[in-house]
């Protein structure tokens, strides 16, 4: 009777777990797309749209790094939101089908 107690509570925690990377890789996608956008577009100078910008500055670039590092350069056309964005969204479908 232990036993099945521990595997409910067990397979309670990893359904958690896949829950909570499944919003986070949501929600980071999310950041990458606003992160691009305010790239693109020239905003006016705000306090706080230099900080939101910042923000995901600090929050985007690393984790696209990553990505520029491996990626061969196509002029000015920066393919690495893409591919991050793809390779979240595979990992996201893999733990979904481990589930």
């Amino acid at each position: 009777m232990a036993s099945v107690a521990m595997l409910g509570l067990l397979y309670d925690a990893v359904d958690s777990v896949v829950s909570f990377v499944q919003v986070f890789i949501y929600v980071y996608s999310i950041l990458i797309l606003a992160y691009i956008i305010t790239s693109w577009v020239r905003l006016p100078y705000s306090v706080w749209l230099n900080r939101i910008q910042r923000f995901l500055y600090d929050v985007c670039d690393p984790y696209l790094r990553l990505w520029r590092r491996i990626l061969p350069t196509f002029g000015p056309l920066d393919l690495s939101p893409v591919v991050g964005v793809a390779f979240l969204y595979i990992i996201s479908g893999i733990l979904s089908r481990l589930h």
